[in-house]
């Protein structure tokens, strides 16, 4: 968690203080949308090569500390 920490971070003059890959304008959601899409790690890195793996990877721990400490929705 500490990694993600430091690559995972909030501005608000940045995407409206969404959670974003440091550096970036790539939000959290927008990795993890295309993920429920269907794509997969290569296709990230293929789409932004501006991020790596070692963030991605960030993305997802950062999505699961968020849900674990969330109220479940109803579905």
């Amino acid at each position: 968690m500490n990694a993600t920490k430091e690559i995972i971070v909030r501005d608000l003059a940045i995407m409206n203080g969404k959670p974003t890959i440091k550096g970036t304008r790539i939000t959290v959601e927008l990795i993890l949308k295309k993920l429920s899409e269907g794509a997969i790690i290569e296709d990230l890195l293929k789409m932004y090569p501006q991020i790596t793996y070692k963030q991605i990877m960030a993305v997802l721990d950062y999505a699961a500390n968020v849900i674990s400490n969330e109220e479940l929705l109803d579905v």
